[in-house]
């Protein structure tokens, strides 16, 4: 046998567990986990590697209807996964209706590649709710292998890494197999941010934010960082600060501690707020921010 090689689009409604099933496949935490929607912005790729295969993941933003044009370009992400996948892996729960974003489930019907779905986190639910749930997905997606599985306890992920590994087509690898992503460390600097970001406010603040890594300088010893969050408006500035600073310092203190566990450096973390008030429907914005190509 040859070496097989292919990539491997994980695409689904928000909060279904779309990232805790890459990060679980390819052993690093490369996409951000929290239990608001949208927290993937970008389709984020993991790249996992053997002797005689490389399959190359993709987390991509949660199937949304868009409101503004970041998250027509979060879409525009999710469309390009189901254009170029070798296997569909789509993502749906325990709790979620099978008709909601009906268009992109009647899609898998009519792709060419193998679509696997995933039941996800049937450790809270019962045995008899999941066999109904699968007689349901097989009514509405008959081409699809239908998998129950527990992203967050493991449960089932090697019979799916086993099938993908089955299914992945002849060809050599896409990336030299010491590469493990296609981001840079940039990249993952400014996600754990948000990240925090994400955890420790509410309303509207985490979806008005972007964070940009103005400065990233690599040491021996240390790695030191700037950062610039971006704000829409200037209340929004006032309360990611907070008084004295204190709510941004403990976004700093937890962001560094998660970088260092990340990048295994010692980070010195400086971060800076500051209003771009229409960057969400700013295409010259969107692009520097790396939401358009």
């Amino acid at each position: 046998m040859g070496h097989k090689a292919g990539f491997v689009n994980i695409i689904g409604n928000p909060n279904v567990g779309k990232s805790t099933l890459m990060n679980a496949f390819v052993g690093e935490k490369l996409s951000i986990v929290t239990a608001k929607a949208q927290t993937t912005r970008h389709r984020i790729m993991g790249i996992v590697n053997g002797d005689d295969y490389q399959m190359v993941f993709s987390d991509t933003p949660g199937i949304l209807k868009p409101s503004y044009m970041l998250q027509q370009s979060m879409l525009d992400f999710v469309d390009g996964a189901i254009g170029d996948a070798d296997i569909i892996l789509y993502v749906t729960d325990v709790v979620e209706k099978a008709d909601k974003n009906i268009e992109y489930v009647e899609k898998l019907n009519k792709v060419e590649c193998p679509v696997l779905l995933v039941i996800n986190k049937i450790d809270e639910s019962s045995q008899e709710e999941v066999l109904a749930l699968v007689e349901q997905w097989h009514e509405r997606v008959p081409k699809a292998e239908i998998f129950p599985a527990s992203a967050k306890e493991k449960f089932n992920l090697d019979t799916i890494f086993n099938r993908i590994r089955e299914l992945l087509p002849q060809q050599p690898p896409w990336y030299d197999k010491d590469v493990f992503t296609d981001k840079s460390m940039r990249f993952f600097a400014s996600e754990i941010i948000r990240e925090k970001i994400l955890l420790n406010y509410s309303q509207e603040i985490p979806y008005c934010t972007e964070v940009v890594i103005e400065s990233f300088k690599e040491g021996a010893d240390m790695y030191r960082i700037e950062a610039v969050i971006n704000v829409m408006r200037e209340s929004q500035k006032g309360i990611l600060i907070g008084p004295k600073g204190m709510a941004l310092k403990k976004v700093g203190i937890q962001a560094r501690k998660d970088m260092e566990d990340f990048f295994q450096k010692k980070i010195f973390l400086s971060m800076f707020v500051k209003v771009d008030a229409g960057w969400r429907e700013n295409k010259k914005e969107l692009k520097k921010f790396g939401y358009i190509q």
